[in-house]
């Protein structure tokens, strides 16, 4: 009896899974991909979009759904996407970091993406991965909850999506080229304004008509799928008369987090709750620059990203909308770490939580962020030039390599493209939250190093910030491939002994995107049980620009079913290595159609 029993489990649990996997749904999206003419801050200019819009479309389905994005560059230099938030299980030909996992698509060619998803159910993103053009190539990512089951609250009545983006005057490609340009080596741009969905708001110039409006009804509940697409800001939101629910962070379910305001760092996607019971009016929806770094001067209105919250309804005023008085100042930190420290995973049944414990962890990684400076030593040449602005992880500042790692990997090559070799700790301890300016801290070097992992290892990483040049800022740390939960974070130097026992080993938050704070640490844990090259960095675009970054290869765990996929026949070209910094002015050149 016993026997039967079980043989009748095991079938009922097959034909339920053969269920859901018919449930799951194929979707085709074309991205044609072409500079389009915009005009902002009283200026118009050329600027590469998807589908002539700027944010990009959002891609909708469900849990458990396969993507299909066939992507064509109409534009005059190389790219890539990268589909933020996706694991991509046992296929990283698909990731999309610039000759990590795959070299441009080149200008006249095509590309066709597979988005494969598993477990994230929430607001993802996609973005390009070369470069600054991600400043305008991007989009929402919706995942709904698989057929026949729903959200883990009630059901809002309607949805909106919110996009930050950075809007730059002038060519932002040539001004990022002459910046990073050894011969100039100056520092990277800085926005001249902050986009809602597209859009400056009222405080900006030329903007006063233009402002992003959304149209609500008394009494009912909306669902905001909250994207910062920003290249180099953290946000507090808030909406004048109005609090807000968080639920969601990353594609993954929170704890309901009832609040005036939020933060979101750049690289993070979030599902927030609203309902609309105020008095009928208009309301400001504002997104206000939160700024870490050491500064005397705070920002003012014209900074910040502005949309409208407006009643549908019989009534009249003159007055303009209200603002939101509950949103913190952009150099209030408390706030900030308050908003973070209330977050937490849902763990229940129907939503469960697997956090490695202290037992499983089989790789330590202590990992320094830093502000640095290259430097020319006689073994380099006399092509070597000296770099006054670069970034790194445990000293070691990232260089691209002109092939893509990945399929170096898979044909078993390694040098010269990449070396196995990224150390666990800094080469060097000191008082990591003082400013520092000896040579030992401050100079770093170029490579591409990796970390090698077996399949299924546990890895702890603990961040550590420092104020090496006195360039202490938060480092909003993204992993691809995989989520990771936030066991902790902290100001001052990381103590594992003390700070170990502050550790969330119950519910902490599964993300894919979490801020190290400025002059302090940031403790994670994940399981690396997704084979392939995983890229991991800072997302903030100067930091990544400038080195802050590195790479795990997770090797195939002894099955088919734990072993990466095989590389798609129409992977972009490496033999042709046109760098995606380079502006055309015309036509392609002979070489480069060649």
């Amino acid at each position: 009896m016993a026997t039967q029993f079980l043989v009748s489990a095991v079938l009922i649990v097959i034909l339920l899974v053969f269920i859901t996997l018919a449930q799951c749904e194929v979707h085709y999206h074309d991205f044609i991909v072409k500079e389009v003419n915009f005009t902002r801050l009283c200026e118009s200019k050329l600027m590469l979009v998807v589908n002539e819009s700027y944010p990009g479309p959002a891609i909708r389905a469900r849990k458990g759904d396969t993507i299909y994005v066939n992507v064509y560059n109409q534009g005059y230099y190389g790219f890539t996407i990268h589909w933020h938030g996706v694991k991509q299980p046992r296929n990283p030909w698909f990731d999309g970091p610039e000759y990590v996992t795959q070299c441009p698509i080149l200008p006249g060619t095509n590309f066709t993406y597979q988005v494969q998803l598993s477990t994230e159910e929430g607001t993802l993103w996609w973005h390009a991965h070369s470069d600054w053009t991600r400043a305008s190539v991007h989009g929402a990512i919706v995942v709904l909850p698989a057929l026949g089951t729903t959200f883990p609250f009630p059901e809002p009545d309607e949805e909106e999506i919110i996009v930050f983006g950075s809007w730059y005057l002038g060519n932002l490609k040539e001004e990022v080229d002459e910046c990073l340009d050894p011969a100039t080596n100056s520092n990277l741009p800085i926005a001249d304004g902050y986009t809602i969905n597209g859009r400056l708001g009222d405080f900006s110039a030329c903007s006063q008509n233009t402002t992003y409006r959304r149209k609500v009804d008394y009494g009912k509940t909306y669902l905001l799928r909250i994207v910062n697409a920003n290249i180099d800001v953290e946000f507090y939101f808030a909406i004048a008369e109005h609090s807000l629910t968080v639920v969601g962070l990353d594609g993954s379910y929170t704890k309901p987090i009832n609040t005036g305001y939020i933060l979101i760092a750049p690289g993070q996607t979030m599902d927030v709750l609203f309902n609309a019971s105020s008095p009928l009016g208009r309301y400001y929806m504002v997104g206000r620059e939160y700024i870490s770094a050491t500064v005397e001067t705070l920002s003012d209105t014209a900074n910040d990203a502005i949309a409208i919250l407006e009643y549908n309804g019989n009534y009249t005023t003159s007055e303009s909308p209200l603002f939101p008085d509950q949103i913190p100042n952009s150099l209030s930190q408390e706030p900030a770490f308050s908003f973070y420290g209330k977050l937490k995973s849902l763990a229940t049944p129907q939503y469960p939580v697997s956090v490695p414990k202290e037992s499983d962890v089989t790789t330590r990684m202590y990992i320094t962020a830093s502000a640095n400076a290259l430097y020319c030593t006689e073994d380099l040449g006399p092509s070597c030039v000296n770099i006054s602005f670069a970034a790194s992880v445990n000293n070691i500042s990232w260089a691209n390599p002109r092939e893509s790692v990945l399929q170096a990997y898979y044909k078993n090559i390694s040098e010269p493209v990449y070396e196995t070799d990224f150390p666990d700790e800094p080469p060097t301890y000191f008082n990591f939250t003082e400013i520092a300016m000896t040579l030992d801290p401050v100079l770093t070097v170029q490579g591409t190093k990796v970390k090698v992992l077996e399949y299924n290892e546990t890895v702890e990483m603990v961040f550590q910030g420092t104020d090496v040049m006195g360039g202490s800022v938060n480092h909003p740390m993204h992993l691809h491939g995989h989520s990771f939960y936030v066991l902790g974070f902290g100001f001052g130097n990381y103590l594992a002994e003390r700070d170990s026992k502050t550790f969330n080993l119950i519910d902490p938050p599964y993300v894919a995107t979490f801020i190290t704070p400025k002059n302090g640490w940031l403790a994670v844990r994940f399981v690396a049980n997704n084979p392939g090259v995983w890229f991991w960095h800072c997302h903030m675009e100067r930091h990544l620009s400038w080195g802050m970054e590195s790479a795990f290869i997770i090797k195939d765990g002894g099955t088919a079913e734990t072993s990466m996929l095989p590389p798609p026949a129409t992977m972009p070209s490496c033999d042709v290595q046109l760098d995606s910094g380079a502006i055309l002015s015309g036509e392609l050149t002979k070489n480069q159609l060649k």
